[in-house]
């Protein structure tokens, strides 16, 4: 079992810069992928960003590449999404997610609303 809590979400006029923060829980992280997902209003859900359990990797949507970028904390447990040069479409309720696998995750946090104008 994993708990997540984000923070970090709000508005944000287009071409500026938000930082979401995710802090995990659980008995051990070890082995345990982070990223974020996001859903804007009446889209599924879709993969933004994630880093594999050592840190060595992390992966992009294509959508986010060169904007985005994904840290993770292992001292703090942590995982942070900077992003840059936002832009209205990615105006969405961001989700937090971990699991064994980098495109799949089992746990979700709560969610936080990103509103970028124009």
């Amino acid at each position: 079992q994993v708990q997540l809590v984000e923070s970090g979400g709000g508005t944000v006029e287009a071409g500026g810069s938000l930082r979401l923060s995710c802090a995990a829980s659980a008995r051990t992280l070890n082995g345990v992928a982070l990223g974020w997902f996001r859903q804007a209003p009446g889209e599924e859900r879709e993969f933004v960003s994630a880093v594999t359990w050592s840190g060595a990797n992390s992966y992009y949507a294509d959508s986010v590449k060169g904007r985005f970028t994904i840290f993770r904390d292992f001292e703090k447990n942590t995982v942070d999404l900077q992003m840059n040069s936002l832009k209205p479409e990615d105006t969405a309720v961001y989700y937090c997610g971990a699991g064994s696998k980098v495109y799949h995750f089992d746990y979700w946090g709560q969610g936080t609303q990103v509103t970028v104008s124009s």
